[in-house]
C-alpha cells in the first residue's frame, strides 16, 4: 500500500494519545498532573492511555516522592519519538494531497 495512511501509527493515532505524545514531545518530561492538564481528561483516562502507551514502548514512567507524596513524571522514549515524528509526516502527506494520476481528457 503507498497511500500515507499505511504510516499512521494505530497507537499514536487515538486522539488523546496523540494529544498526550505530542506533549511529550515538546518537552524532556512532564508531571502527571500537568499532562493531565494541559490534555484535559480525568486521572483515569490519562492512566488508561498511558498504560497502552507504555505497553508499545513509546512512554517511560518514572515514580518518585516529593515528601510523603508519590509523583509520576512521563517522557517520551527513542521509539516513541521516531514514531510520533513518522505519523506526523503521515499526516503531512495527507494533508498536503496524495499523487493522482492525470485525468482523462473528457
Amino acid at each position: 500500500m503507498n497511500h500515507p495512511r499505511s504510516r499512521l501509527d494505530e497507537v499514536i493515532h487515538s486522539p488523546v494519545r496523540f494529544s498526550i505524545v505530542a506533549a511529550l514531545a515538546s518537552a524532556h518530561q512532564i508531571e502527571f498532573r500537568v499532562l493531565r492538564d494541559t490534555v484535559e481528561v480525568s486521572d483515569s483516562a490519562l492512566s488508561k492511555q498511558i498504560a497502552t502507551l507504555e505497553e508499545a514502548g513509546y512512554v517511560v514512567v518514572h515514580k518518585f516522592r516529593v515528601g510523603r507524596r508519590t509523583r509520576t513524571s512521563l517522557l517520551l522514549s527513542p521509539e516513541g519519538r521516531r514514531a510520533f515524528e513518522q505519523h506526523v509526516r503521515a499526516l503531512r502527506d495527507i494533508a498536503s494531497g496524495v499523487d493522482l494520476p492525470p485525468s482523462a481528457p473528457d
